[in-house]
C-alpha cells in the first residue's frame, strides 16, 4: 500500500487541483483507479490573510502546523501544501511537523535544473514574487529568477485574490498574463513558473509564449511517488 498524502491546503482551487492531480495521475504508477490514500484540511483563507498581510509568517506557520497535526492524526504520513505564497513561513513549520513535508519551490527548482532552464520568469502574488520562496530554491539549483514589474505584480494578484482563487477565469485576463510572459521571454526567461496553484487553470502550455513549470502538477506528481516510494519501503 502506498504512503498516506496530507494536503495542507489554504486556498480552494489549486487544493482541488493538486488533489485531482493526485488522484487521476497515480494511476499509471498504482494501477487503474489507485491512488494514495489522501487527507486534506483547510483553515479559510480570510484566517492566512490576516497573518500574510501583516508579514506575519509565525501566524502562518501556526495554521499550517494544525492542519498538519489533523491530517497526521488523520494517518497522513507525508504533507504538501498546494500554495506557493504561505511557504514563506515553512522554515517555521518542518522542524515542528509531526510529518515529513514536501516543499512545492524545491520540486519546481528541480524540475527547471532537469530540463536544463537557468533563467525562469516567476508568476505569483505580489508576496510571493518579492519573498524569498522563489529566490532561495531556484538559486539552490544555480538557477536566476526575473519577476515582472511593480504595476504588473499589482494587478497579478488583484486577478489571483479577485478572480482565480473564486475560480474565475477570463480570457481577457488570459490574455494579459500571456502578454506578461511575453515580456518576461524578451528579458531572456526560458520558462515560467506558475507559482500561483491557481494560475495553471489559466495558463497552460497550449496558450503560454513560454514553457510553464506547473507548481501546482510537480507538487502532485511529487507527492505521488514520495507515497509510492513510502509505500514500496
Amino acid at each position: 500500500m502506498a504512503g498516506h498524502v496530507g494536503i495542507v491546503a489554504c486556498s480552494a482551487e489549486g487544493a482541488a487541483l493538486c488533489y485531482r492531480t493526485i488522484c487521476a495521475e497515480a494511476a499509471p504508477v498504482m494501477g487503474e483507479h489507485n491512488h494514495p490514500q489522501i487527507t486534506m484540511h483547510t483553515h479559510p483563507l480570510a484566517d492566512y490573510l490576516v497573518g500574510i498581510r501583516a508579514g506575519d509568517w509565525s501566524a502562518v506557520a501556526e495554521l499550517m502546523l494544525d492542519s498538519t497535526r489533523i491530517v497526521a492524526a488523520a494517518g497522513a504520513e507525508l504533507a504538501v501544501c498546494p500554495d506557493n505564497t504561505i511557504h514563506q513561513a515553512f522554515e517555521l513549520v518542518e522542524p515542528r511537523s509531526p510529518i515529513r513535508w514536501l516543499h512545492i519551490a524545491r520540486e519546481v527548482a528541480r524540475a527547471a535544473k532537469d530540463r536544463g532552464y537557468r533563467t525562469v520568469g516567476v508568476l505569483g502574488t505580489k508576496y510571493l514574487m518579492t519573498g524569498p520562496v522563489y529566490p532561495d530554491a531556484l538559486a539552490a539549483e544555480g538557477i536566476e529568477r526575473i519577476i515582472p514589474d511593480g504595476p504588473q505584480r499589482e494587478r497579478i494578484d488583484e486577478i489571483i485574490f479577485g478572480q482565480l482563487v473564486y475560480g474565475v477565469m477570463t480570457n481577457e485576463s488570459r490574455g494579459w498574463f500571456c502578454e506578461v510572459i511575453e515580456q518576461m521571454k524578451s528579458r531572456r526567461a526560458e520558462a515560467v513558473v506558475l507559482g500561483c496553484t491557481e494560475i495553471p487553470l489559466l495558463i497552460d502550455e497550449a496558450v503560454s509564449p513560454l514553457p510553464t513549470l506547473d507548481s501546482t502538477r510537480l507538487l502532485a506528481r511529487a507527492a505521488i511517488r514520495e507515497a509510492t516510494r513510502a509505500g514500496g519501503s
